[in-house]
């Protein structure tokens, strides 16, 4: 039986030009191979699952490789190359500071600077979870850091920059890295599907990028999980179902009800949604949520803000164009100040009922 490889492994970018989302800081990466103008060391940070030790690993490649391509990219044909896409290469040293942060450590890993590259032109050290590393460990790499052999290169790389010490901070060059846009991890999304054969519905991708918040590694595994569950073909329905996720439906059919000041229909939707066992404060955060989205939809320059798959998108404009703007505004104050006073209330399915009814009467305020 064939080993199972998840996709975050089997897509992982191997070039800069297959960096999903972060063409900036690509881009300034391989104009500092073009020109040479390499530093002794960076700082790569940014959220989890965005490309910070793959950058790292493919900046380490490309400045190693013996016949880079025009674009600067590595060429796979060399030795250097080869031996990196083979994990044996002797030029890249990888350390995890959340196991490995004791000042033990990081003197072994100043032992090995020392010793120059046998193939390739430098040697690269990739620190992950630098923040971790104890203050002794920072004291200990620090002179090091600052006066490094020419073929050595540092590149650290954390989820969290406050913590790094200042005196390695300014002994870095820093890159920010960004939270990948829905429509980035959509359209990744898709050319995996594709390349795995797999049917899937862009509403369904759509639902699986949001829960992703912005991490591309956390994408592909919630959209490993869903395959799993769904085989093929993956379908909006089956994605909420597998991810417990509240249907966009129930929201729609609410606004219609607040619409026609239908007070029963709004709580029995409301009765409905908690006996599916979902949250009341994650139901009027949606809620919240779905009134901002219908509001950005009232205006034609603020519609692309909306981060929903096309057919949804369509539903939210149908939508928008049946409320007014002082009703979204009312409704989306009435919805916040739900979420807030959430925490502090003692029967908290009364105040989401009473939001409801209130929502209920907005359009009847506006008659008198």
């Amino acid at each position: 039986m064939e080993n199972f490889i998840v996709s975050a492994r089997k897509y992982r970018p191997a070039s800069f030009q297959t960096v999903v989302g972060q063409s900036t800081l690509t881009n300034t990466l391989k104009n500092a191979i073009a020109s040479n103008h390499l530093a002794h060391a960076y700082l790569f940070c940014g959220p989890r699952g965005v490309g910070k030790t793959t950058c790292a690993r493919i900046f380490a490649k490309t400045i190693n490789c013996m016949n880079p391509t025009p674009d600067h990219e590595a060429c796979n044909e060399c030795e250097s190359c080869k031996a990196f896409n083979e994990q044996r290469s002797y030029n890249i040293h990888e350390l995890d500071a959340a196991s490995n942060n004791s000042v033990d450590d990081i003197r072994s890993l100043i032992e090995k600077v020392h010793v120059p590259p046998q193939i390739g032109h430098y040697s690269v050290y990739i620190i992950d979870e630098v923040h971790m590393l104890s203050q002794a460990a920072f004291n200990a790499f620090l002179k090091t850091l600052e006066e490094p052999p020419a073929h050595a290169i540092f590149i650290l790389a954390t989820t969290e920059k406050h913590k790094v010490l200042p005196t390695i901070l300014s002994r870095c060059q820093i890159y920010d890295f960004n939270r990948m846009s829905i429509a980035d991890t959509i359209a990744h999304l898709q050319n995996v599907a594709q390349k795995e054969g797999i049917e899937a519905e862009g509403a369904a991708l759509s639902v699986i990028a949001q829960k992703a918040d912005g991490g591309m590694r956390d994408a592909l595994s919630i959209f490993d999980q869903v395959v799993s569950f769904c085989g093929k073909k993956i379908t909006y329905q089956e994605v909420i179902k597998n991810l417990n996720v509240l249907d966009y439906d129930y929201y729609f059919k609410l606004v219609d009800s607040f619409l026609k000041e239908d007070i029963p229909n709004s709580l029995l939707l409301f009765n409905e949604i908690l006996k599916k066992g979902f949250d009341a404060q994650n139901f009027i955060t949606g809620l919240s949520s779905h009134f901002r989205d219908l509001l950005m939809c009232k205006d034609p320059q603020t519609v692309q803000l909306l981060e929903v798959g096309e057919e949804i998108k369509e539903k939210y404009k149908q939508q928008a164009a049946l409320c007014n703007d002082q009703f979204l505004i009312k409704a989306l104050r009435l919805a916040n100040d739900c979420d807030l006073n959430y925490r502090l209330s003692k029967n908290k399915r009364l105040l989401v009922e009473l939001t409801l009814i209130r929502l209920c009467q907005l359009s009847d305020e506006k008659k008198k």
